[in-house]
């Protein structure tokens, strides 16, 4: 089956041949911030436990991780820069491959969402232009804290990102990684440069919508060059408003169109079309989407607030060719398994997704354990 097939007859546990992979089945673990990491922005012993318990899902892809100090969003955001930091993230996908598992990592740069509370010291906030986002962002220090006026980023700044992006991406395969995932989605670095809300820049990397979506595209170039595009995905949700973006301003459909010609130039393995409705912000409407879906040459992965019955129908209908489930992973490290068996799903507690230590993180409980 390729990847433009109709669908007919795939399942969630259909295989899948997926770039340098195989698929057991078309079940995604969504990319979530846990807010875990240690003093050294480091995942800690404990997310290596977190991974192996959800390794039986087709595709795991870790949480928002940063190629550099300036790209700081939240509290306890795990980096992918120093040596410590690859070692403990390989120490994760050992485990998760020994536990018959396979595992990207998702790449993200917060740009003016950072807050420099969450950030290494002599780290700074920087964005497309001197644009404050409205709102705040958690701290461990003064909890919801304002956010602040990031730095314009100059050219050498934008080069600079793009080669931190492809120096991660080859970290991340030598920790082990099967590959990675940008998140250009829900208002960080690469959406603030596609948004003219966020985006007032007159040189080759605004203006315009082929300006705008320039830093995207060479962050797409410079990591699949760094590790080849089979191993690339990235993550998009267009409409969305969340952390103060004007979520539907002119050309955005035609940003998206452009982009997916330009992915499709690249060659990348996947595009994961992610509905952020179900969270707060605003849906993924469904002629663009279905566009997206018919426009890409490769893999589509489909997110937005399904369950097991409108994942069959999606990739029934053939909607997309791989389902993402996010806090269902939370509370159910077996999802597979419940799916599988008609198990019940287990509600998780929202008051500790966030929160460091174990507890709400690997103290869930397979079914009937």
């Amino acid at each position: 089956m390729t990847a433009a097939s109709n669908g007919t007859g795939v399942t969630l546990f259909s295989p899948l041949k997926f770039g340098r992979i195989d698929l057991p089945n078309r079940i995604v673990m969504s990319p979530m911030t846990r807010s875990r990491a240690d003093e050294n922005f480091a995942p800690p012993p404990m997310s290596i436990t977190y991974y192996a318990q959800r390794a039986s899902a087709g595709l795991v892809i870790a949480e928002s991780t940063t190629p550099s100090p300036n790209a700081h969003c939240y509290v306890r955001q795990p980096g992918i820069y120093t040596k410590d930091q690859i070692a403990a993230w390989r120490k994760v996908t050992d485990a998760v491959h020994e536990a018959g598992g396979r595992i990207f990592l998702q790449l993200n740069h917060g740009g003016r969402a950072g807050h420099p509370l969450n950030q290494p010291q002599g780290a700074e906030i920087v964005a497309p232009s001197a644009i404050a986002m409205k709102g705040t962002r958690w701290t461990d220090q003064h909890g919801e804290t304002p956010a602040t006026m990031p730095r314009t980023m100059m050219l050498a700044d934008i080069e600079q990102v793009i080669a931190e992006f492809g120096q991660a991406a080859r970290n991340a395969v030598e920790a082990g990684m099967d590959g990675i995932e940008l998140h250009c989605s829900t208002g960080y670095l690469m959406e603030q440069f596609l948004n003219p809300s966020t985006n007032h820049r007159t040189d080759s990397y605004g203006g315009t919508m082929v300006n705008r979506a320039r830093f995207v595209v060479n962050l797409l170039t410079s990591v699949s060059d760094a590790i080849g595009p089979d191993r690339v995905g990235i993550r998009v949700s267009p409409y969305s408003f969340i952390n103060d973006l004007v979520g539907d301003y002119p050309e955005m459909e035609d940003t998206y169109r452009h982009l997916v010609a330009e992915m499709n130039r690249i060659g990348i393995l996947y595009q994961h079309l992610k509905d952020v409705s179900s969270s707060g912000g605003a849906v993924f409407k469904k002629p663009l989407r279905e566009e997206m879906r018919r426009s890409f040459k490769n893999f589509t992965m489909q997110n937005g607030g399904f369950d097991k019955a409108s994942a069959e129908a999606a990739l029934a209908t053939g909607e997309g060719d791989l389902i993402v489930f996010g806090r269902s992973f939370i509370g159910n490290p077996d999802l597979v398994a419940r799916f599988k068996n008609d198990w019940p799903i287990t509600a998780h507690d929202d008051k500790t997704v966030y929160t460091p230590g174990a507890k709400g993180y690997i103290d869930y409980p397979t079914y009937g354990a």
